[in-house]
């Protein structure tokens, strides 16, 4: 059986590769878990999970703490922001059937964008949360 975090970011990559709002602000469908060598900039990468148990009244329930990061080097904020906002129409609420599990819920956290210290790379990272709970 597929552990529920590794089936939840494996839904979470297939939706944002399938998703036209995203691919069309990457210029294609680069996210990545581990991006490759000489990356084409922009991209978004899958980053940290926190998962804690949630169980209650005997439901077996995992809350995700998810990061994605949004990479570019398009001069100034406004690529990142558009990626960020279209990670958001994207997973935001997004009905997703992690393998083996059922998605309680996905919502939206928190974003942070930000210049790199190489004064040219911009660096979004986003928060989702999470809930999950395994199919009977």
């Amino acid at each position: 059986m597929t552990t529920a975090p590794v089936a939840l970011r494996a839904a979470i990559h297939h939706a944002l590769i399938a998703d036209g709002g995203l691919v069309a602000a990457l210029g294609g469908a680069r996210v990545y878990d581990e991006p490759p060598r000489d990356v084409a900039f922009p991209y978004v990468t899958l980053g940290e999970a926190r998962i804690t148990d949630a169980s209650a009244d005997d439901a077996p329930l995992q809350e995700h703490q998810l990061t994605l990061h949004a990479w570019s080097r398009q001069g100034g904020h406004k690529e990142a922001h558009v990626i960020t906002g279209a990670l958001l129409q994207a997973l935001d609420d997004a009905p997703l059937e992690p393998a083996g599990h059922r998605l309680v819920n996905l919502r939206f956290a928190l974003a942070d964008i930000r210049r790199e210290a190489d004064g040219r790379t911009y660096h979004a990272l986003v928060r989702f949360r999470a809930v999950t709970e395994p199919l009977s």
